[in-house]
């Protein structure tokens, strides 16, 4: 799982759509997760800084798991603080919380980054993966691969 996603990808997620008292001045983000497989499972998404991207151990600023649809999944997660994110993605087909991979260690499962960023051999650099969350109401889309 490291080289395209951290490893707080596969820890373990909560669903962070439900009802929650908002804080003044933070941010909700309204994910469209495009490209989804109809093989089913989760989509896991996590939400990390320009300082956290890189490290696979750190946690997430925030993440989110809920049942993947096809073609499109739409994940909302509530009470961000505004600020530059970058945004990690994949569809977790079986359900076991981590992002598989071939015996030829290739991805075995659907993965996206914010910005559609594409990932060569690990992540993408965070600088292109970034986008800026401003207070109030944000929407992004990304498309697995």
């Amino acid at each position: 799982m490291k080289p395209f996603l951290c490893a707080a990808l596969g820890a373990a997620l909560v669903f962070v759509s439900g009802e929650a008292s908002a804080q003044p001045g933070a941010s909700t983000l309204i994910v469209r997760v495009r490209g989804v497989s109809p093989k089913g499972g989760d989509v896991r998404l996590a939400l990390y800084t320009k300082k956290t991207w890189p490290d696979d151990d750190a946690p997430p600023v925030i993440d989110g798991v809920v049942t993947a649809t096809a073609p499109e999944t739409i994940v909302t997660l509530r009470n961000i603080p505004p600020g530059v994110y970058g945004l990690k993605s994949f569809q977790d087909f079986n359900r076991n919380g981590q992002f598989d991979f071939t015996w030829l260690h290739l991805p075995a499962e659907k993965y996206g980054f914010s910005n559609d960023a594409v990932a060569m051999f690990s992540a993408p650099a965070f600088d292109r993966a970034k986008f800026t969350l401003s207070p109030g109401e944000n929407t992004i889309t990304i498309h697995l691969r």
